[in-house]
């Protein structure tokens, strides 16, 4: 068993991460887990929130939006709808972005955009919280 544990976090655009780490902490969509080498294989899906990787004394955050885990023999991979590095983040932008989307709900008639803003309004609260 290797003293360390293989990560790999993937969204659409690019790979955000990949490398030898001591620990990952993930937001699973039945509740949060963490990950050490070792750890008996599973998948499950993400919800929005923090991934924590630790290594030593180092710890990076990064945000994802929604996605999946994949733990096997050879790691953990995470597969993100979207992934944010916090490291340097600048929460201004989205806190535009989330009065805007405020605003549009409000005036908002058709419930499938109601639907779609609701939820972009939800990952912007969780992203500005995380931040």
């Amino acid at each position: 068993m290797s003293d360390k544990l293989h990560f790999s976090l993937v969204s659409p655009e690019r790979e955000l991460f990949s490398g030898e780490v001591d620990q990952v902490d993930a937001p699973g969509s039945e509740g949060q887990f963490g990950v050490l080498p070792g750890h008996a294989p599973f998948m499950t899906t993400l919800k929005a929130g923090v991934v924590e990787v630790f290594e030593g004394d180092a710890r990076t955050r990064l945000f994802v939006r929604s996605g999946f885990a994949d733990v096997t023999p050879q790691g953990l991979t995470v597969l993100a709808e979207e992934a944010i590095n916090l490291d340097g983040f600048d929460a201004s932008a989205s806190k535009t972005a989330l009065a805007e989307a405020q605003d549009a709900l409000i005036a908002a008639e058709d419930d499938h955009e109601k639907e779609h803003l609701t939820e972009t309004i939800t990952y912007l609260e969780a992203l500005i919280a995380a931040a």
